[in-house]
C-alpha cells in the first residue's frame, strides 16, 4: 500500500506548492519518500510514499528499468501473477517487486494489453517520454484508491486520495473536474509541447463477472463439473493463498460474522501451509460484550489466532470523528457509521503490534447478497442485478471504507472475496442458487417437494435438508431404503416424530 501522486501541465508558483499538496498522503506510505521532475516532460512532476511490503530494497519509485529508460512507473497495488507473466513472455525483472511486471507488459504488448493481463489490485500511471504518452489504469472492483483532476485545457493530476488535489484545484484558472478514476478502466494520453495533455482513449476493460484474460490462478479444467461447493472452497482457498506475498507481518480483522470467520480460517490454514514464522494475530472491535466481540472471541479460539479486542466507549467515537471523515473523503452516512470501528481497530494495529498485512471479508455480502434487502427481491434475477450494482460501486463505499481506514494507519488491506477468479465463478452460478435462503431451503422448493420426492415427501424444511443430503450420495434409493417416515402412533395433526409435538409430552413438562 503507497501514495501516487503527479502533475501535468500546471505551471506551479513553486515547489512549496507540490510538496504541500503531495505531503497529504504521507500516511500511505511513511517510510519513503520521492518527488521527481523529468525534463522532459515540461510541468510535470511525480511523486511516491511507500509502504514498504516487498522487495524493501529496490522497489522504490517512481521505477525504471534499464531496459526501457524511456518508462517511468508509479503504482499503487499488488499484482499476484507477476512471476507467472514473467515466464510466459520471458521478461527479465530487475527487482523483485511484483508491479515491474506493469513496465514489461507495456513495452512489450502495448497499452491495450496492461491491466486486462493483470491479476490483481492497482492504480498506476505509466509515464512514456519517449512516445509522448500517459497510461492511467485501475483494478476492476477499485480496490485500490485512484482520483484524477482533468481541466477544459488539458492540464492533468494524478493521486491516491482526493485530498492530495484539493488544493490543485484552486491552482488551476479553467474549468476543472475532480474525481474518482473508474475501476475495471484504463486512459491513455498525449503529452503536448507545453506538459499538458489531450486525452486519447478511454476503455472499460472489465464488468463485475467478466472470466479473467488472464491465466487463471486454479485452472478451470481443474474446477468439478458436479461440486459447485468444492469449487467455491478451492477458488476462495485460491484467492487468500495468492494475497500471501509479503515481506512483512499479516493479521486479520475478524467480526465474529460468516464473513470475516472464513477468511480469517482460510488465512491461519494458508500460512500454516507455508510455515509461516508467526502466529496469525485477528483483531475484533466493539463496545463491551457485544455480539461481535463474543463471536470473534469464539471464532478466534477454534482457529488458533493471536486474538486482540478493542473496546471502545462513545466518546472515542467522538474523539476521532472529525479526523474519520477526513480520511474518507465522503459524506455517506452508511459508510461512515460502518468505519467507526475499523478506524478504531486499524489505530490499534498501528500502534500495538507490527502487523502491517490486514485480511478482511469485504465484498462477501454485495457478490453473496448478504444485505438483509435481498431477501424481498422480487426474482433471482433482480437480485443478481442489485449484486453487479453493488460491485460496480464498491469502490464508493465499503472498498472505500476499507482502504481508508487501514491506510490512515499505514497498513495494507487484502479482500480475496473480490478476487476476478473467484467473482467470475460465483456471478456465473445459477442466480436462484445465490439468493438468501432460510437454512438452505426456500418456501417455494418446500411445497413442491412432492413432486420431486413422491416417496416419503418431506414436510418441513428440516426433512427436505436432510433429503437432499440423503439423495447426494443414494439418490433414487428412499424408496428401498425407508418403506416410511418412523412416527408415532394415535396422533392427529402432527407432522414431527419427536415427542415434544405430542399432547402428554407437554403435560408432563408442565407438571
Amino acid at each position: 500500500m503507497c501514495g501516487i501522486w503527479g502533475l501535468f501541465g500546471l505551471k506551479v508558483p513553486s515547489l512549496t506548492c507540490i510538496c504541500e499538496n503531495f505531503e497529504k498522503i504521507k500516511h500511505r506510505g511513511p517510510e519513503a519518500t520521492k518527488i521527481e521532475f523529468d525534463h522532459m516532460v515540461k510541468n510535470g512532476y511525480l511523486g511516491f510514499h511507500r509502504l514498504m511490503i516487498v522487495d524493501n530494497i529496490y522497489g522504490m519509485q517512481p521505477m525504471k528499468n534499464f531496459k526501457y529508460p524511456h518508462l517511468t512507473l508509479l503504482c499503487n497495488g499488488e499484482i499476484y501473477n507477476n512471476k507467472e507473466l514473467g515466464i510466459q513472455h520471458e521478461f527479465s525483472y530487475a527487482t523483485n517487486c511484483d508491479v515491474e511486471v506493469i513496465i514489461h507488459l507495456y513495452a512489450v504488448l502495448g497499452a491495450k494489453n496492461v491491466t486486462r493481463m493483470l491479476d490483481g489490485v492497482f492504480a498506476f500511471y505509466l509515464l512514456d517520454t519517449k512516445n509522448k504518452r500517459i497510461l492511467i489504469g485501475r483494478d476492476p472492483y477499485g480496490v485500490r484508491p485512484l482520483f484524477r483532476l482533468y481541466s477544459d485545457d488539458g492540464q492533468l493530476a494524478i493521486c491516491s486520495e482526493s485530498k492530495g488535489l484539493i488544493g490543485i484545484t484552486k491552482q488551476i484558472t479553467s474549468r476543472c473536474i475532480l474525481e474518482p478514476f473508474p475501476p475495471g478502466s484504463y486512459e491513455e494520453y498525449e503529452i503536448l509541447n507545453d506538459g499538458r495533455t489531450k486525452l486519447l482513449r478511454r476503455v472499460n476493460y472489465y464488468q463485475p463477472g467478466d472470466k479473467p484474460s488472464f491465466q487463471a490462478f486454479i485452472p478451470y479444467d481443474r474446477l468439478s463439473s458436479t461440486d459447485i461447493h468444492q469449487n467455491i472452497r478451492e477458488l476462495l482457498t485460491g484467492a487468500v493463498k495468492k494475497r500471501l506475498m509479503s515481506d512483512r507481518e499479516i493479521g486479520c480483522l475478524l467480526s465474529g460474522g460468516l464473513d470475516s470467520s472464513l477468511i480469517a480460517a482460510l488465512l491461519v490454514k494458508c500460512g500454516r501451509d507455508i510455515n509461516l514464522p508467526y502466529r496469525i494475530k485477528s483483531f475484533s472491535v466493539g463496545m463491551r460484550d457485544s455480539p461481535d466481540i463474543i463471536a470473534a472471541r469464539q471464532v478466534a479460539k477454534y482457529i488458533g489466532t493471536e486474538h486482540h479486542e478493542i473496546i471502545f466507549s462513545e466518546n472515542d467515537v467522538v474523539d476521532i470523528l472529525d479526523k474519520l471523515i477526513y480520511h474518507l473523503e465522503t459524506c455517506d452516512i452508511t459508510t461512515i457509521r460502518a468505519s467507526i470501528g475499523m478506524y478504531l481497530v486499524s489505530r490499534y494495529i498501528k500502534y500495538h503490534t507490527k502487523t502491517t498485512v490486514i485480511f478482511s471479508g469485504e465484498g462477501a455480502d454485495e457478490l453473496a447478497q448478504g444485505y438483509i434487502y435481498f431477501r424481498d427481491a422480487p426474482n433471482a434475477t433482480e437480485a443478481h442485478n442489485e449484486s453487479v450494482r453493488l460491485l460496480k460501486n464498491i469502490y464508493l463505499y465499503d472498498a472505500l471504507r476499507a482502504d481508508r481506514t487501514t491506510s490512515a494507519f499505514s497498513l495494507e488491506l487484502r479482500v480475496p472475496f473480490l478476487d476476478i477468479q473467484f467473482t467470475n465463478y460465483y456471478l456465473s452460478l445459477d442466480a436462484a442458487s445465490r439468493q438468501p435462503q432460510d437454512g438452505s431451503i426456500l418456501e417455494e422448493e418446500l411445497e413442491k417437494a412432492y413432486l420431486k420426492f413422491p416417496h416419503c415427501t418431506p414436510k418441513t424444511k428440516e426433512a427436505l435438508y436432510y433429503r437432499k443430503i440423503f439423495e447426494k450420495y443414494y439418490e433414487g434409493q428412499a424408496e428401498n431404503f425407508v418403506p416410511y417416515f418412523w412416527m408415532p402412533q394415535w396422533t392427529k395433526g402432527v407432522c414431527d416424530p419427536s415427542a415434544r409435538f405430542i399432547a402428554h409430552y407437554t403435560a408432563d413438562v408442565e407438571n
